[in-house]
């Protein structure tokens, strides 16, 4: 008796699943044995989750971390010319910034924040 492939099983399963038949009922129409297909179908399954899983195994090695969104600077008007202020960035991180401040110097220091990993 040759093997059959497993592309033939595939099918025959997928046929069976439409058919809303038991396993028993579909094997008795269609001259397989009930067994074969249910054993087929553990195994076409457990093959597809294990792909699955290899495949978002790869895409956790490969994946590249975003990029940090850009640094825009807004000037604020200040109720007191004195009082100080603070930037809050995506990464939790706190800033605070003097009145007195110098935009450069502010610029450099915020675009280094936002590139760290």
């Amino acid at each position: 008796m040759e093997r059959e492939s497993r592309e033939t099983w595939a099918k025959r399963v997928e046929h069976w699943k439409d058919s809303g038949l038991t396993a028993k009922e579909y094997a008795a129409e269609t001259g397989l044995k009930a067994p074969s297909l249910s054993w087929w179908k553990w195994r076409l399954a457990s093959t597809a989750t294990a792909t699955t899983r290899a495949t978002v195994r790869t895409a956790r090695r490969t994946r590249r971390p975003e990029a940090p969104p850009p640094v825009t600077l807004v000037e604020l008007p200040s109720a007191t010319a004195a009082e100080p202020f603070e930037v809050l960035l995506s990464s939790s991180l706190r800033v605070r910034v003097p009145s007195t401040f110098d935009a450069g110097a502010l610029r450099r220091l915020l675009d280094v924040l936002g590139a760290r990993p």
